[in-house]
């Protein structure tokens, strides 16, 4: 069994975070916002992982981080400007969002997920090939 420790997590989702390589921090693993590389060009790994379903996962937690930014702004705005918010500027806003935000973390999101893969499925033979 692979050791799963917080070092290694937070280790990987900060590589994420700063668009990385979760396995190496490799830099350059992505061509445009939403299309990473087949393969880290430093440590060679396949970000796909060989699944063809494997990137469900990222798309859930893509889903889930944005919208609960989405809830978490709309409350924080519906409470600052509490007893006559601004219906307008909230429901167009909202659409706004709503639509931009899972482009704005699907590459962090789809990076956390391999970081997180890689702590409970580290690389095997034939990953990096």
């Amino acid at each position: 069994m692979h050791n799963v420790t917080f070092r290694s997590l937070f280790r990987n989702v900060g590589r994420a975070l700063r668009r990385r390589c979760p396995a190496c921090g490799g830099r350059n693993v992505w061509n445009g916002w939403l299309r990473a590389k087949e393969r880290c060009p430093r440590c060679g790994i396949r970000f796909d992982r060989g699944e063809h379903d494997y990137f469900l996962g990222a798309y859930m937690l893509n889903l889930v981080v944005a919208e609960l930014g989405f809830a978490a702004l709309f409350v924080t705005v519906l409470v600052a400007t509490w007893p006559t918010p601004p219906w307008t500027t909230l429901t167009i806003g909202s659409v706004i969002l709503v639509a931009a935000l899972p482009l704005i973390t699907f590459p962090y999101t789809r990076g956390i997920w391999l970081g997180i893969d890689l702590l409970f499925r580290p690389e095997r033979r034939g990953d990096e090939v």
